[in-house]
């Protein structure tokens, strides 16, 4: 239903919708959505939470996921996906943009723009993404204090603490930085870029009674593993953060190149959404029905060739 009508609006805060979804139990799968038409898409094939990467968004305005993307920047990505879809978001939140005062501003920002949660990293900027090589860590403490910080600047936000200390500093450098984290007042602990089914187990077994995310990227150094697989390890919440990009990007690839080949885009129709499809998918309908002035839309015939009989 329309955004701008006000009656079809959320009344719960996205963060206590967010946590209400935790305490279900169960595992929360969390689909990536890198615009808010992924976001409804994903909505409709009945998903109740979404995760916003920042190597996504980035990766969308042609940049390398390196702690380029500025906070105003990345509270457009969340206002768009919250306000088309209605649903709570986890937003990645990098380092936190800089110290502690950054990251407070980050979290108030974030929380205004509409996002359900957030997770921050203990990277060093410039940062990388957690399955590459060669990252840098800032002190645990300095990590607790931007959580502690996280924590006071938020009204409803979960607080999500991600370490990279696993591929850094070993195993049980990144169990006891969560063990810190947590301390810290952290909602949820992010253990990224495990290597094998076996540390994730020990994870969870390190940290009984802490809620712990899984990141199931492609492409990365994590095997794959489906959700209720995680589910049964003790995670709470997993997420496929690039996964709704990548396809866009491979499928807009193969058009591109029909292009060139062809000249137009016939042989790709089958691929693509119909104009029916995604008037209905956006609610053109509902948002015509806001405006009197507005004449109902009639689709056009489908006028792609009929195959030979």
């Amino acid at each position: 239903m329309p955004y701008l009508d006000q009656a079809d609006l959320p009344t719960v805060p996205a963060g206590l919708r967010f946590r209400a979804l935790l305490e279900e139990g169960g595992i929360l799968e969390l689909p990536g959505a890198h615009n808010g038409l992924a976001g409804l898409i994903a909505k409709r094939a009945g998903f109740r939470a979404l995760y916003l990467s920042g190597a996504a968004m980035t990766a969308s305005m042609g940049l390398p996921d390196l702690g380029i993307l500025t906070v105003d920047e990345a509270c457009f990505f969340v206002r768009t996906i919250a306000r088309a879809t209605g649903l709570p978001i986890l937003v990645d939140g990098d380092t936190g943009y800089g110290g502690v005062l950054n990251a407070m501003h980050m979290v108030r920002a974030f929380e205004e723009a509409g996002a359900a949660a957030v997770h921050i990293e203990d990277q060093e900027l410039p940062k990388k993404c957690g399955h590459l090589n060669d990252k840098k860590l800032v002190a645990p403490e300095e990590m607790a204090a931007k959580v502690a910080a996280a924590k006071r600047a938020a009204r409803h936000l979960v607080i999500v603490a991600r370490t990279d200390a696993a591929g850094v500093e070993g195993f049980e450098a990144a169990v006891a930085r969560a063990r810190l984290y947590v301390e810290a007042g952290a909602d949820a602990i992010f253990p990224e870029a495990l290597t094998s089914r076996e540390m994730f187990e020990r994870f969870a077994r390190e940290l009984p009674g802490v809620r712990l995310l899984a990141n199931m990227t492609e492409f990365g150094r994590t095997p794959y593993v489906t959700a209720s697989e995680f589910a049964d390890m003790g995670y709470a919440m997993v997420i496929w953060p690039v996964s709704s990009l990548r396809v866009a990007a491979k499928a807009e690839a193969d058009l591109y190149a029909a292009i060139r080949r062809d000249g137009g885009t016939v042989a790709l129709l089958d691929s693509m959404m119909t104009r029916a499809e995604l008037y209905e998918t956006i609610g053109l309908a509902a948002y015509e029905a806001l405006d009197s002035a507005i004449v109902a839309t009639v689709v056009p015939p489908d006028l792609r060739p009929k195959a030979a009989e």
